[in-house]
């Protein structure tokens, strides 16, 4: 694991954090290498439940260490994508913890996020355009989907930047609090989702990326096929008696 990328586990929690602050937190190939194990770890791990990913000293990520790509490093990972997160995010929710500047590769990976937690002097764009380049890392693909398409299509087309206010007016982000507090939102955000059940925490996100190509006569079914193994774990028998008893559940994970 680099010192560029930053690695702490709390209460089911594992934060991630960007630590390059010289560069504005730009991707270079080693940082790129550390967030895609730890992505791997936060799957592979049972004791995790949710994963934050943010940035140092102010910035989130101004995306592909242009330096960098000039002396022939890649911040692609194979099978993984750009930041070692765009092509391939984890099962387990993920949330950004966006301060300063998510641009570029930033912002691609800021949207491979399930959920966005936005400082108010955030500012998000994807300016490859400016640059004669192409966002490439999802931005393209994903943006449209998670925010109106004409909107979307303005932002990739003119590389201009957007405000954290912007983004959450048009339902980009999901919250937006004061400067310096992003991280302290995201870990409020993890611990309710922490505090759910794991097996079904992780089929309903499965369920909400799948099923939209999922065709209209096949969607209930390939649901079943989901939420069957969950509704019959020993989770969902401890989630009954817990609230029959009037305690916290303790989940297990099977």
């Amino acid at each position: 694991m680099s010192d560029e990328v930053l690695i702490s586990h709390d209460d089911g929690v594992l934060t991630v954090t960007i630590n390059r602050p010289a560069a504005r937190n730009a991707i270079d190939r080693a940082t790129a290498l550390s967030i895609a194990q730890a992505v791997a770890e936060l799957d592979s791990r049972d004791d995790l439940r949710v994963g934050i990913l943010t940035g140092t000293h102010g910035n989130f990520s101004a995306g592909m260490d242009l330096k960098a790509l000039l002396r022939g490093e890649s911040s692609h990972v194979e099978h993984r994508g750009f930041g070692g997160l765009v092509q391939a995010p984890p099962a387990k929710p993920l949330i950004a913890a966006v301060e300063g500047y998510a641009l570029g590769g930033g912002f691609e990976m800021a949207l491979s996020c399930d959920l966005i937690v936005a400082a108010d002097d955030a500012r998000f764009g994807l300016p490859e355009v400016k640059r004669g380049l192409i966002a490439a890392g999802g931005g393209a693909m994903r943006l449209p989907r998670q925010m109106p398409p004409r909107v979307a299509m303005e932002l990739i087309l003119t590389g201009e930047m957007m405000s954290a206010e912007t983004a959450l007016r048009f339902g980009l982000i999901n919250r937006v609090v004061p400067k310096g507090t992003a991280l302290d939102g995201a870990r409020a955000l993890a611990r309710s989702i922490a505090a759910n059940g794991p097996l079904a925490v992780m089929a309903t996100k499965r369920i909400v990326y799948e099923s939209a190509d999922w065709p209209a006569e096949e969607r209930f079914q390939r649901q079943r096929e989901i939420t069957a193994p969950v509704h019959a774990s020993g989770d969902a028998r401890e989630g009954a008696r817990a609230f029959a008893e009037k305690r916290a559940p303790v989940w297990r994970g099977v």
